[in-house]
């Protein structure tokens, strides 16, 4: 139990001590966000362009009232 310790200690001293990992972290914290907020703002803009387009063609060609 006690290497276990011992190893578990010295692998997180390791992957906190080290510069490029916590660069790759903090990166990845950082971009993460940005791209899930432009990808839920393009799908709202790509919905947003088909209903108007349905709306505009709705308008072009009215259904008959028989």
């Amino acid at each position: 139990m006690n290497s276990f310790m011992l190893i578990s200690d010295t692998l997180s001293n390791m992957t906190i001590n080290n510069p490029i990992f916590i660069f790759t972290v903090i990166t990845v914290i950082w971009f993460i966000p940005g791209i899930v907020v432009r990808r839920l703002k393009e799908k709202k803009e790509v919905n947003i362009k088909n209903k108007n387009q349905t709306k505009s063609i709705e308008r072009l060609y009215p259904k008959s009232k028989d």
